[in-house]
């Protein structure tokens, strides 16, 4: 039986017409999950085993596909970061059920990801918020309101010193990119509910084998160093994903898995921990403005992807762990960029506005693909915008506007002119003052976003 489910599971990724069933309730029970590759497309797959399955029968299904199931997790890709999930009835009697979550945000793969599943893999696609499925969060997207990061300063705890910020207050940046001061915990002075909000925070299961005994662990010099590595970490946004603290779950690797957390990476994480990808598009604050703490930025893109006082130190010790599993550079030379869409979105190039588009003479500014949160008017040869707190605003913006996150209402295209700002919302650039009037018969580019990293309307107009 589990060769069959195995080889119906393997989703190929082509063929014709689909016949998807009606998807009874999924029962809640998941005993487990396995991320494999799929032999035939060669992509990243995560499978649910829904209902009442057999740990045995789970575990030989997942070897099957060349992986370990992870007991007692749920794959849980966020809605706007897969095209959809596809259903398998196995035993509806019995009520069992396979769930495999199909990870990639192309929109334009969507046809063939159902035909894969339907025709061919025999289950029922269910699309996400990428495939134009409804998925029930905050917002249209299936995600969160992205909440604007804010600089908290707090009381230091009981026992511990004086901070550095005003009266002694400890302050910290509550964003991804946020640290507190070293040596403190993050989670005792930012807002680790807030970070969950600017970026898609699903869990998932860890490397295969993360708790196996590590010797490495008894040589004092290696522990210090991954000591030092969970410190640092600890004092920083990454512990609000990657901690058990996160209430659906840690994603992938997590602080707390023992005896060496350093085996819950995947080979990847590791190379971002190494500067060997580069992570410059999930944003950085300057280390003075960040407790000593940074990772990569456009001046420096090798950095480590770990917000850290001491680059150079936590490059190395990635580098040792990475030759320890028999890793070099020649093997990521085809990962150049990490952060996914983020990266896709940074190095867009727009073309011309097609569908109308743009600011009409009046003023009043037009874009399709519905309400919005954020709206730039900036150069035509300006960078697209990426995430704050360094790359949202690019050099050649003339204008921004933002609907606040918090009880603010997204606009309706049409219902904005350039350079007045509507009750209620906030001009971010320029900070002060009326933007420079835009010239007539030249270029600019029109960027308007539902909410942070996910863009509507995004071309080239000429002003009339």
């Amino acid at each position: 039986m589990t060769r069959l489910l195995a080889a119906v599971t393997s989703v190929v990724l082509s063929g014709c017409s689909c016949n998807g069933f009606e998807v009874p309730p999924l029962p809640e029970k998941v005993l487990g999950t396995c991320t494999y590759t799929n032999k035939f497309s060669q992509l990243t797959e995560c499978k649910d085993y829904v209902g009442e399955w057999s740990e045995k029968e789970a575990t030989e299904d997942c070897k099957s596909n060349g992986a370990n199931i992870v007991l007692a997790q749920k794959c849980g890709i966020a809605p706007a970061e897969k095209f959809g999930d596809c259903i398998f009835i196995v035993d509806e009697a019995k009520q069992k059920f396979a769930r495999v979550e199909l990870p990639g945000t192309d929109s334009a793969k969507c046809a063939s990801m159902e035909r894969g599943c339907e025709l061919f893999g025999g289950g029922s696609f269910q699309p996400s918020t990428v495939c134009g499925g409804l998925t029930g969060l905050d917002g249209p997207s299936g995600l969160p309101t992205f909440q604007q990061p804010t600089l908290d300063c707090k009381e230091p705890l009981a026992g511990e010193p004086a901070g550095k910020g005003p009266d002694g207050k400890v302050c910290s940046w509550s964003m991804i990119s946020g640290a507190t001061e070293e040596g403190r915990d993050f989670n005792a002075y930012g807002n680790c509910d807030m970070v969950r909000t600017q970026r898609p925070y699903y869990p998932a299961p860890p490397a295969p084998d993360s708790t196996q005994a590590d010797a490495r662990m008894e040589d004092p010099a290696y522990a210090a160093d991954v000591q030092w590595v969970k410190n640092q970490i600890q004092s920083t946004a990454c512990v609000c994903c990657h901690s058990t603290v996160a209430p659906k779950g840690s994603s992938n690797w997590f602080l707390e898995s023992g005896p060496n957390f350093f085996n819950s990476f995947f080979p990847r994480g590791l190379a971002m921990g190494a500067g060997w990808i580069d992570t410059v598009g999930f944003g950085a604050f300057p280390p003075e403005q960040n407790n000593g703490f940074t990772r990569a930025t456009p001046m420096n893109p090798n950095h480590t992807i770990f917000v850290t006082t001491d680059d150079a130190r936590m490059k190395r010790i990635f580098e040792a762990e990475l030759a320890f599993r028999g890793k070099s550079r020649a093997d990521f030379a085809d990962q150049v960029y990490g952060a996914g869409p983020l990266d896709a979105q940074r190095f867009y190039v727009p073309q011309a506005c097609d569908s109308g588009e743009g600011v009409a003479a009046d003023g009043t500014i037009t874009w399709i693909g519905g309400k919005a949160r954020y709206v730039y008017v900036m150069d035509m040869n300006a960078t697209s915008p990426g995430v704050p707190p360094n790359l949202d605003i690019p050099m050649g913006t003339q204008w921004r506007i933002d609907v606040p996150w918090m009880g603010g209402t997204p606009i309706e295209s049409g219902s904005v002119k350039y350079g007045v700002v509507p009750d209620g919302l906030s001009q971010r650039s320029p900070l002060t003052g009326a933007p420079a009037p835009l010239e007539a018969g030249k270029q600019y580019y029109l960027y308007v976003l539902q909410d942070i990293a996910i863009p509507v309307t995004r071309c080239l107009f000429t002003m009339p």
